[in-house]
Formats: C-alpha cells, sequence, structure tokens
C-alpha cells in the first residue's frame, strides 16, 4: 500500500478549514500592542499585534475599517475582535480584524480627542474667528430633530423671554449614519434665509448617540457657518467637538436659548429705571435751573434795567467831554505855533536875515584867506618839504637829506650840508 502524502496546498489548505470550523478562533478578541501598522492605497491596513513574548500579524480590510471612528497608531495598546485563518499563499496563519477598540478606552473617545486635536492645530477654535452673538435677534433659527424634547425647550424658552422673535425650525435626523449629512445640509440651508442666530443641537443621550455632532463635517460646516451658531447638545456635562468649533456653547438647548435672546421682563425693568432717572435728571436739571433765574431775576439790573443805560450814557458824556477837551487844546496849540510863525524875522524882516547871512561869509572868507599858504609865500615866505612831507622844524633833517624848498615862483631842489 503507497504511503499517502499531501501537496503543499492541500495541507495549508486542510489547516485552514480545521481553523474555520473552530467556534473560538472564528470570533475572538485578542488583545495586545499594535506595531508596523500601515494603510496602503487599496485601503486595507496591515499590522503586527503582539505582547513582551510573541506576536501575529494581522489585516484589516477596507470593508471593516471605514465602520472605524479613529485611526489606530503604532504603539497603541488595543482589543481586536476577528478570526484567524491561514493565508493559504504563504502557509501562514493572521488575524482578519473586524474592529479594533484601545485597550481600557472605547474607540468613539480615541476618535473624539483625535479629532478635537486636529481641528485645534488646525486653528478652527481660536477665539479670534468666533463671530459675536446679537443681543437682540428678529429672527433666530433652530437645526434640530422637530419632534425631539429639545426643540420644545428651545420654543418655549425663546416665547417666554422674548415673543417678539421669530423661530425658523430646519428638521434634521440628530443620531444615527445619515444624521451628520444632514445636519450639514440644514446648517446650508439656513444661510438662504435672514437669520440673525442658528441654535444647533439635541436633547441628552450617551456618546453614540451624539455622535453626529462630533463628525468632521458637521465641525467644519459649522466653522464655515455665515450665521453665529450657539451649540446646545446634550447636557451640561456633555462635550462634542461642535461645542468647541461653535461660536458659543451651551449646556442644554434650553440654555442655548436663554443666551440666544434677552428678558423681555429685563429690558422693560431696565428701560422702566432709564426713565426714572431721565425724569429725575429733567427734574434736577430743571430746579437748578428754575433757582439760577430766581437769582439772576433779584440782581439789580433785572429790577431797574435803565441803570445799564444810565451808565453807558456816562461813559459817552465822559468820552464827548474828554474829546472836546482835546479838540480845544490842540486848536490852541496850533494857534500859538502859527502865531510865533506869523511874529518871526523871517517874516517880518527878511533884509536883516539876509545881511547877517553875508556878514557871517566875509568873516569865514578873510579867515580862509589868512590860513592860504599861497598868499604865505606871497608874502616872502617859503615852504620846506621832503618827499612831499612840510618840515616844520630843523631838527627833523639831516646833513645829506634833499629837500625841496618852494617859493612863490618855484622850487628849488637842494640837500642839506
Amino acid at each position: 500500500m503507497d504511503n499517502q502524502y499531501f501537496t503543499v496546498s492541500q495541507i495549508n489548505k486542510y489547516l485552514n478549514n480545521k481553523m474555520k470550523t473552530d467556534t473560538t478562533l472564528n470570533n475572538i478578541y485578542i488583545k495586545g500592542e499594535l506595531s508596523n501598522y500601515k494603510t496602503y492605497p487599496s485601503g486595507h491596513s496591515y499590522f503586527t499585534l503582539k505582547d513582551s513574548t510573541s506576536q501575529i500579524n494581522g489585516v484589516m480590510f477596507r470593508g471593516n475599517k471605514r465602520y472605524l471612528k479613529f485611526e489606530p497608531q503604532n504603539g497603541m495598546n488595543v482589543i481586536i475582535k476577528g478570526k484567524i485563518e491561514v493565508f493559504e499563499r504563504n502557509g501562514q496563519y493572521q488575524l482578519y480584524a473586524s474592529r479594533i477598540t484601545e485597550d481600557g478606552v472605547g474607540e468613539l473617545h480615541i476618535a473624539f480627542e483625535q479629532l478635537k486635536k486636529k481641528l485645534k492645530n488646525e486653528g478652527l477654535f481660536d477665539e479670534k474667528h468666533k463671530k459675536e452673538i446679537p443681543k437682540y435677534p428678529k429672527v433666530i433659527g433652530v437645526i434640530t430633530a422637530q419632534t425631539g424634547a429639545a426643540i420644545r425647550d428651545i420654543i418655549t424658552t425663546i416665547n417666554r423671554r422674548y415673543p417678539q422673535c421669530k423661530i425658523l425650525v430646519f428638521s434634521t435626523l440628530v443620531q444615527g449614519d445619515l444624521a451628520a449629512n444632514q445636519i450639514v445640509e440644514q446648517i446650508r440651508n439656513a444661510q438662504n434665509y435672514t437669520i440673525d442666530t442658528l441654535i444647533v443641537g439635541r436633547g441628552g443621550g450617551s456618546i453614540e448617540d451624539l455622535w453626529s455632532f462630533n463628525e468632521e463635517i458637521v465641525a467644519r460646516e459649522i466653522y464655515s457657518c455665515k450665521i453665529p451658531i450657539i451649540s446646545a447638545v446634550g447636557h451640561e456635562i456633555d462635550y462634542t467637538i461642535s461645542d468647541f468649533v461653535s461660536d458659543l456653547r451651551a449646556p442644554t438647548p434650553t440654555a442655548a436659548a436663554e443666551l440666544a435672546v434677552p428678558d423681555i421682563n429685563e429690558i422693560k425693568y431696565k428701560l422702566k429705571n432709564y426713565f426714572n432717572q431721565l425724569n429725575k435728571s429733567i427734574n434736577d436739571k430743571l430746579i437748578q435751573n428754575k433757582d439760577k433765574i430766581e437769582e439772576i431775576s433779584k440782581k439789580q439790573i433785572f429790577k431797574n434795567p435803565e441803570t445799564i443805560y444810565d451808565i453807558k450814557k456816562m461813559d459817552l458824556d465822559n468820552c464827548i467831554s474828554k474829546f472836546d477837551l482835546a479838540s480845544k487844546n490842540i486848536i490852541i496849540n496850533n494857534k500859538n505855533k502859527l502865531f510865533k510863525l506869523e511874529n518871526s524875522i523871517v517874516l517880518t524882516n527878511p533884509q536883516l536875515i539876509t545881511k547877517t547871512k553875508k556878514e557871517r561869509y566875509i568873516r569865514n572868507l578873510g579867515k580862509l584867506e589868512a590860513l592860504n599858504p599861497i598868499l604865505t609865500l606871497k608874502r616872502g615866505y617859503s615852504i620846506v618839504k621832503t618827499n612831499d612831507e612840510i618840515i616844520s622844524s630843523a631838527k627833523k633833517l639831516n646833513i645829506g637829506d634833499e629837500v625841496d624848498i618852494e617859493f612863490n615862483d618855484g622850487t628849488v631842489h637842494t640837500k642839506v650840508i
């Protein structure tokens, strides 16, 4: 009898069939540390799951990966649900993952923290991007489930606090796979209306119930919306990504309505106070002015207003008197000057002035003739010069000096010996 044998393919197939029929291996949870995690263009992700002494290769196909709420990272401690089969081509067994969660932390929590960090780093939470919520809105838009408790609370609160405000409801799913896309669509739709403020939210629930408001597409649509948005998701302890990216976060839908509109009673109270303050201010001003008028009316000038003219008239008379006196003094001074001029020698005896001038001229002429050097020469005197300088003393000359002696009829050049 021939020995029975198997081909490599047959043994790998045999072992794979054995594993497939093993109920433990077909629905197994394995925990360990992720390493070598990598996603390929096909959408499939390959990884190694290890502990301190061993490891197993694994794969998560694109069809299963699309349900992941977070992106697995190397070094992350995880729990993987899946099955173990033989990869017949290589003869190696591996883990086929259908779900991955972080060990000790839910996958939704991981996804929340990852998206929160991503959007924060992009600046979507920065205060500088927050739009101011109008204080006195005319129209409020509400994006939530039309039949939920949240819309009833919001409408009731707005109508109670600020009944003149109009409310537009944009109904949408607030949980489930279709909710995020509907919320985005209604935010875009609301911007086709004249709305002062949008309230986006829902009532409380589990993290799974609130997850639509943690979706990235919802967060980015809230950020890009031109209308100021108040996020009103869940209860006071609940936080969603929508809360961080909105212009204002409200702990509950009711609180959102309170933040969106003022209290008409408070406005009336303030207006009443303003009215009372204004009346008091006017009355105080009237009393002050009345007192001033009475004080002014008691002054002498108002009792005898003619005194104003008397004083001015006295001033005028004084000015006229001064002017009259000044005019008379000018006339007298001019008369005196005219009298002196009329009685001066120039007018009464002009020949005397001529005679006096002639005599003064003759005296001055005589003085000039006495000083004339030419006349001195005619009288027999001479002038001694050296280098055109008149020599007035013999002490100024030395033997050998050349001199010019000027006579009446000529000049002699000689030398001192």
